[in-house]
């Protein structure tokens, strides 16, 4: 009797085996099916957090860029008043009227200080050698000498840069 138990008992654990091969099959393959899931999630997440950075840089930029725009507007709309206080600077200086000199001075310092706070300079561009980048030629003169040629010999407007660009360039006449 206790053979019969022992092959009995082979057979049923024979069937057990199986299952339980089965068993570790299927959950091998659902662990490699999560991995996968896993690791793709993962990546998903990486190139998300990858494009919400790239947007807060761009969107950073585009705000000093609009900001920066915006000064430079209000600088541009201010520098027809430069010209005006360089023009009557000029006439007063003919003039004996010392208290009209002082004040337009005055005011023309404050303001042109003010601007270049903000990142505003002169071109300066009289005795200088002609550059496209920052002149623009009115008219060509005759050299009066050879090494004038090509030089600026006058300034007829100003030219000014803010924050390194050119946002006015200067009107000049050229030695031809």
């Amino acid at each position: 009797m206790a053979e019969k138990q022992n092959k009995t008992n082979e057979k049923a654990a024979k069937p057990e085996k199986k299952e339980i091969k089965n068993k570790s099959a299927e959950l091998e393959q659902q662990i490699a099916q999560l991995g996968d899931k896993l690791s793709k999630e993962h990546d998903d997440y990486l190139r998300l957090m990858a494009e919400f950075e790239t947007f807060r840089r761009r969107s950073a930029e585009e705000r000093l860029a609009l900001v920066s725009s915006a000064s430079a507007e209000t600088i541009k709309g201010l520098l027809p008043v430069l010209d005006d206080c360089e023009r009557a600077m000029e006439l007063l200086s003919k003039s004996s009227d010392e208290a009209a000199k002082e004040g337009t001075a005055l005011i023309y310092n404050k303001l042109m200080d003010y601007l270049k706070t903000k990142g505003l300079e002169v071109i300066e561009a009289k005795g200088a050698k002609f550059d496209v980048d920052f002149h623009e030629a009115v008219t060509q003169f005759p050299a009066p000498t050879p090494e004038q040629k090509g030089m600026v010999i006058d300034v007829v407007q100003t030219g000014y840069t803010l924050g390194g660009k050119v946002i006015r360039y200067a009107k000049v006449v050229v030695g031809a």
